[in-house]
């Protein structure tokens, strides 16, 4: 094959492939929503079954579930013959998945799971099998055609019954008021966990001096802990202001010895650059950048009583934001 027919031919199955979740969509009725209502009362975990293909998609279908507040885990139906079965338990929810809906093995899991009286959610492409008969509720997986070029390998299928799991896990989401926090919570490793992750996880305390302070006290806080800043307060602890190292510096070039004479209420910045503890890290060093700034203190969204100093070093420690 020559490049543009390769090209033209990876098109042609991508296409296909969209054309199979396309359908799936159109073909969405009520199941979808019993489906995802007998997730969201499940006490236990939802169990996702395959084998082959499907097998691999159901890793990915619990992985996902699993990420997005829905504890899950995936069940080997082979496995599960040889002595797994006793993973099950009362108040688990099952997903099984199986396009022909005559696997052997998933159909034995689906009995099991009668047995203990689990609510079957089943994916397959054929609503006349053995698997839906099973189930309680089943989620047309069925494709026009694969878009292998035998029309054997299960693509558009397999690509299918992914889509469903993620809509549903997706639409969990959503029902659940499911928030950026609690992914990251979830998520704590690697640059996405650390994008969410909220500054007060960074938080140190800050040094502060009054507003009467003198040039030498500022300068000592300005050099203390390595911060380069301090917060201006008043008694109360309420911020009034910032004072950098740059400050300073510029304090001492402009005015030169009459600097020595300035307060730190002459020598501050007001309003200083501030942040909530709950805005997420992505969101403070994108504010920081704006402002060419490399420290933020911490107020309340409720008062401006200052909590603490977060710094860019801390925030970008793990590599790029």
């Amino acid at each position: 094959m020559q490049p543009l027919e390769i090209i033209n031919y990876g098109r042609e199955c991508l296409q296909a492939e969209a054309e199979a979740i396309r359908r799936a969509a159109q073909r969405l009725d009520n199941s979808f929503a019993h489906a995802l209502n007998c997730i969201a009362a499940c006490k236990g975990r939802v169990v996702v079954s395959g084998l082959g293909k499907s097998g691999h998609i159901a890793r990915k279908i619990s992985a996902t579930l699993s990420s997005t507040g829905s504890p899950s885990f995936f069940l080997h139906p082979a496995e599960a013959l040889h002595g797994d079965f006793g993973l099950l338990h009362q108040g688990d929810v099952l997903l099984a998945i199986a396009f022909g809906g005559e696997t052997y093995e998933v159909n034995a899991v689906c009995r099991y799971a009668t047995h203990l009286q689990l609510p079957i959610i089943a994916i397959t492409g054929r609503l006349a099998s053995t698997l839906s008969s099973l189930a309680d509720i089943v989620l047309d997986g069925s494709v026009q055609e694969e878009a292998c070029p035998l029309g054997l390998a299960p693509t558009s299928s397999a690509i299918t019954a992914l889509a469903l799991g993620d809509a549903l896990a997706a639409a969990l989401m959503k029902q659940r008021g499911f928030t950026t926090r609690q992914f990251a919570r979830l998520h704590p490793g690697g640059s996405l966990g650390r994008r969410l992750q909220a500054v007060a996880d960074f938080q140190q305390q800050a040094t502060t001096v009054s507003p009467q302070a003198d040039f030498f006290a500022v300068l000592h806080g300005v050099s203390s802990y390595n911060h380069g800043i301090v917060a201006v307060v008043d008694a109360a602890d309420n911020l009034l202001g910032a004072i950098t190292d740059g400050d300073v510096r510029r304090a001492l070039t402009q005015h030169r010895d009459q600097a020595f004479a300035m307060s730190a209420a002459k020598l501050m910045t007001q309003p200083p650059q501030t942040v909530t503890p709950d805005m997420c890290v992505a969101e403070a060093v994108q504010r920081m950048e704006q402002h060419r700034i490399t420290a933020l203190f911490l107020v309340p969204s409720s008062t401006n009583q200052l909590l603490g100093v977060v710094r860019l070093h801390e925030l970008m420690a793990g590599g790029e934001i």
